[in-house]
C-alpha cells in the first residue's frame, strides 16, 4: 500500500491516509491539496511524497483498504461453524460493504465522477482500478464457496454478485432515506431473488442458456479468467493473514510492555 514498507513508514503512511482522508471529507477531495496533506500529517511536502506521488495515489490506498477491509468480514462469515446458509452469507457480504462504506457517502460519491473517464486512475471501472476489481470478485466467489455449482456458473456467480454491489453502492449514494433504510431494503430483497434465482439456473435443462450467456459475457470481456480469480483469492488471504500477524504481534509487545511496567 505504502511505497516506504518499514514498521515506521507504514506508521507514517497510515498516518498521511488517515489525514487525507479527514481532509478529503470536511474539504472535499478537488479542494484539497498535497501540501495541505502534508502540513497537517506534520511532514514536510516531499516526506510526504516520498510516501504518495498524489493524491490519487492516496485514494488508491484508500480503495484498497476499504476492499481488505471487506475481504476480512466475509472471512469471518464463511468461518463461521457451521457455515450460515448462501443467502445469508450473500446478504452479510454486501451489508458489509454498505457497512464499511457508511460515513463515507459524500467521499465516495465526489469520486463517482471520474467512473466516467475509463483512462482515470480513480475510476470504479477502470483499467487503473482492475487489480481491485479481481480482489472484488475474488471475495465473492468465496462467499459462495462450498456450494455445488456447475464449472460454468461458478465461473458467472462471483461476477453477478460484484456487478449486483456495484449497482447497491451507486444507489446508497443516492439513497436519502433514513440511514439509507431503503438500500438495506433492496439488498435483502436483491439477495434473496439471486438465491431463489440460483436453484432454478443450477437446473441441467437450462445449461444450453448458461453456456450462452457465459460466451456473451465472455467474448465482451465481462468475465475474467477463472485462474486469475484464484490468485486474487489467495492474495486476500495472504492479506488476511499478514493482518492477523500483525494484530499477534502487536498484541505482544503490549503485553511485554505491561510486563516491564
Amino acid at each position: 500500500m505504502f511505497k516506504n514498507k518499514t514498521s515506521k513508514g507504514e506508521e507514517t503512511g497510515g498516518r498521511i491516509l488517515n489525514t487525507a482522508l479527514g481532509l478529503f471529507r470536511s474539504r472535499g477531495f478537488e479542494q484539497t491539496t498535497m501540501r495541505e496533506i502534508a502540513a497537517a500529517s506534520d511532514l514536510s511536502l516531499g516526506a510526504a511524497y516520498h510516501y504518495f506521488a498524489s493524491k490519487e495515489a492516496i485514494v488508491l490506498a484508500y480503495y484498497e483498504r476499504v476492499q481488505e477491509a471487506h475481504a476480512a468480514r466475509v472471512r469471518e462469515v464463511i468461518a463461521k461453524t457451521p457455515m450460515p446458509p448462501l443467502q445469508q452469507r450473500v446478504a452479510d457480504a454486501m451489508h458489509a460493504k454498505l457497512d464499511i462504506l457508511q460515513d463515507d457517502r459524500p467521499l465516495m460519491g465526489a469520486l463517482l465522477r471520474y467512473t466516467g473517464e475509463p483512462t482515470h486512475p480513480l475510476s470504479f471501472l477502470g483499467s487503473a482500478t482492475r487489480g481491485l476489481q479481481l480482489r472484488s470478485i475474488a471475495t465473492f466467489a468465496e462467499t459462495v464457496s462450498g456450494e455445488r455449482l456447475p464449472a460454468d456458473l461458478a465461473q458467472l456467480v462471483p461476477v453477478t454478485l460484484w456487478a449486483m454491489h456495484m449497482g447497491l453502492l451507486l444507489y446508497f449514494l443516492y439513497d436519502d432515506s433514513l440511514k439509507q433504510r431503503r438500500t438495506r431494503q433492496l439488498t435483502d430483497g436483491a439477495v434473496e431473488l439471486f438465491a431463489r434465482s440460483l436453484t432454478l439456473v443450477k437446473l441441467p435443462v437450462l445449461r444450453p442458456v448458461r453456456k450462452r450467456v457465459s460466451t456473451l459475457l465472455t467474448d465482451a470481456g465481462l468475465v475474467p479468467d477463472a485462474d486469475a480469480i484464484a490468485l486474487y483469492q489467495l492474495a486476500n488471504a495472504a492479506a488476511a493473514s499478514g493482518a492477523a500477524n500483525a494484530s499477534a504481534n502487536a498484541n505482544a509487545n503490549a503485553n511485554t510492555s505491561d510486563e516491564e511496567a
